[in-house]
């Protein structure tokens, strides 16, 4: 019988190997009967979500997906799945209590400014998949409100394909911090700050394996692939061939839609600013409105013909929450430094 304790630990006071069973924290020197308190990380906890949608409602649910005035027209027709098999993918989960202050200034009027004081105080969650998901395109799940089941390897074996987390639970930690002070910071903006603290506080890092149907199919000879939620039972990520007609249609439609709004939207917003008060000093900015919504309309048109050859779905709750390379970090939480004469004429 293989024996669980762990033989790499030495007394420090006589030297001597101590057994530590696992999971234990107080353990006795079996030479000098010394009591000990093991310190140390004691791992990270891991949870499954129970599988939901069955094969037979992920394959309907990717020939929904096959629809749609932006793909090809036969694509329901010619399109065929070659396989589609399950997976867990692991990912970070961190939840933590933010709380914190900013102080700084609103702008009151055009001219003038006020000063204002911002708390932050709740509970926010992460998630972020914990391996490189570059082939299947799902770097975020829907987690919030479900039922955790704690981590059976045997069970999800005999379902589907397991994977192994990759990315650190130190640098799942700091990108949750940097999410985490990217939300608080997007509560109020602020023109200018003088102080900010955010602190996270109870924070609770665990790696949930998540249920997901992947679909592969063919549609003339081209292969394309679908991830299904496997709890949800909705589509996470996708890719299909784009409709010609589509992509043509849009350009035609930007075009037009755009150079009406440059020459008949200029137009009018002339008309509108004559019309208007000469001590109105912001009816100029009704000029830059019609230029600007034209260019958007064909850039729009253009960028639907330009790349609508292949159609990719990424659903919101499937995005990254937050890039690592963002400028945020976990050392800005707490080292920045303030100057008290800006604290003082702020609160004068």
């Amino acid at each position: 019988m293989t024996d669980p304790s762990s033989k790499g630990l030495t007394c420090p006071a006589c030297a001597n190997t101590v057994p530590v069973p696992e999971g234990a924290r107080l353990v006795t020197c079996p030479a000098c009967r010394q009591r000990l308190f093991v310190q140390g990380d004691r791992g990270v906890r891991r949870w499954q979500l129970r599988r939901v949608v069955t094969r037979d409602q992920a394959q309907q649910t990717v020939t929904g997906f096959f629809n749609g005035m932006n793909k090809a027209g036969d694509l329901k027709r010619k399109a065929a799945i070659q396989e589609l098999f399950l997976v867990y993918l692991p990912f970070w989960r961190v939840m933590a209590h933010v709380a914190g202050w900013r102080l700084g200034r609103v702008r009151k009027d055009k001219d003038s400014t006020k000063p204002v004081e911002v708390e932050v105080l709740e509970e926010m969650h992460w998630n972020d998949a914990a391996v490189d998901v570059s082939e299947f395109g799902v770097n975020c799940v829907p987690l919030r409100g479900k039922n955790f089941e704690p981590f059976d390897q045997d069970r999800l074996s005999a379902e589907g394909m397991i994977f192994e987390a990759a990315e650190s639970s130190t640098e799942a930690a700091s990108e949750a911090a940097a999410y985490f002070q990217q939300v608080a910071r997007s509560k109020k903006r602020l023109s200018s700050t003088f102080m900010e603290r955010i602190h996270i506080l109870r924070e609770r890092l665990s790696l949930v394996y998540y249920p997901l149907w992947v679909a592969r199919y063919q549609y003339r000879n081209r292969g394309y692939q679908v991830v299904v939620d496997g709890v949800n039972n909705k589509i996470l990520y996708g890719k299909a061939p784009g409709n010609i007609l589509y992509r043509a249609g849009a350009l035609v439609a930007g075009m037009a839609v755009g150079n009406l709004l440059l020459v008949h939207g200029t137009a009018f917003a002339f008309q509108a600013m004559a019309l208007a008060s000469d001590s109105d000093s912001d009816a100029w900015a009704l000029l830059l409105i019609p230029p600007v919504l034209g260019f958007l309309a064909i850039l729009k048109g253009y960028r639907s013909f330009r790349y609508g050859e292949e159609v990719e779905h990424l659903d919101r709750e499937a995005r990254k929450a937050v890039k690592k390379d963002s400028g945020f970090s976990l050392d800005s939480l707490v080292g920045d430094n303030f100057n008290l004469q800006e604290v003082k004429k702020w609160l004068e």
